[in-house]
């Protein structure tokens, strides 16, 4: 029996607008390191190899899969890379559904399947969140940049199963 799948959003680890900024900051450091190493040292080869080292590292990690989210009839799934444990959240354990702000920090680290605090948070990048209460008052915080179709997608799933 196949499911249909009511919201489906990648998120990708290097996608992240202040982390991207980051790296290349660093990087533009390096290059201006090995422009103004004019004596010709060994580090002036070495400060061009880590600066092209972190541009091709960052555009790798641009599409490098980081957690994917799935909103179906029954549950909320979430895989994230590799050797990553699959979170399935019933979407009747679900009590409330929530839009607000993942945090208020301006740098965030991507994280996934992190329990803190009594809340369980996955990021990868942006400021907009969907925050799950279960029944057991356990607290799922879910970065997403669609905010408003995750919520849709969670709301009309509940919907569907009261029915």
């Amino acid at each position: 029996m196949g499911e249909n799948n009511l919201f489906v959003e990648n998120q990708y680890l290097g996608r992240d607008k202040t982390w991207i900024s980051v790296r290349l900051i660093l990087a533009l450091f390096c290059f201006v390191a090995y422009y103004l190493n004019l004596d010709h040292l060994a580090s002036r080869q070495l400060f061009f190899i880590v600066g092209a080292a972190v541009i091709l590292v960052s555009i790798l990690m641009m599409y490098m899969l980081h957690y994917r989210t799935v909103v179906t009839e029954n549950y909320v799934s979430i895989s994230g890379l590799w050797t990553t444990r699959l979170v399935k959240i019933d979407v009747n354990s679900i009590a409330k559904v929530e839009k607000k702000k993942y945090s208020t920090f301006i740098f965030n680290n991507p994280v996934y399947n992190l329990h803190k605090n009594g809340k369980i948070r996955f990021y990868s990048g942006g400021n907009d969140a969907v925050w799950l209460t279960d029944k057991e008052g356990l607290i799922y915080v879910i970065g997403t940049h669609k905010q408003e179709e995750l919520f849709k997608a969670i709301a009309e799933a509940r919907h569907a199963n009261k029915a």
